[in-house]
């Protein structure tokens, strides 16, 4: 079992950068897949970027490829979600998710067992 406290949202203006750390409590963490997810007000919970337990593997979608670098410290039992350029368009509530039954980064919600409560970022235009 493992639970997963996110952080580092909050007000900024386009152009601006945040870090998202999600922190996890628990045994064996740094053999989770761990994925961020957004979910913008009206839409549905949406992937962002995922990371396999190595570090080795990662995937982003389309919309924030160049932008967004997700990276993770084992040794913290924490991944961070960099997010540079922010758009108006990237506003939402993030989470991060992680599951020990998938090998490799993935896209689908219902491949993560474990879900963090989320953390606000707003990009104002």
């Amino acid at each position: 079992q493992v639970q997963l406290v996110e952080t580092g949202g909050g007000l900024v203006q386009a152009g601006d950068s945040l870090r998202l750390s999600c922190a996890a409590s628990g045994r064996a963490f740094s053999i989770y897949v761990v994925g961020w997810f957004r979910q913008a007000p009206g839409k549905e919970r949406e992937f962002v970027s995922a990371i396999s337990w190595s570090d080795l593997i990662t995937d982003y979608t389309d919309s924030v490829k160049g932008r967004f670098t997700i990276s993770r410290d084992n040794a913290k039992n924490t991944v961070y979600l960099q997010m540079n350029s922010l758009e108006p368009e990237d506003t939402a509530v993030y989470y991060c998710a992680a599951d020990r039954s998938i090998t490799a980064p993935a896209r689908g919600l219902s491949e993560y067992n474990y879900w963090g409560q989320g953390t606000q970022v707003t990009v104002s235009s």
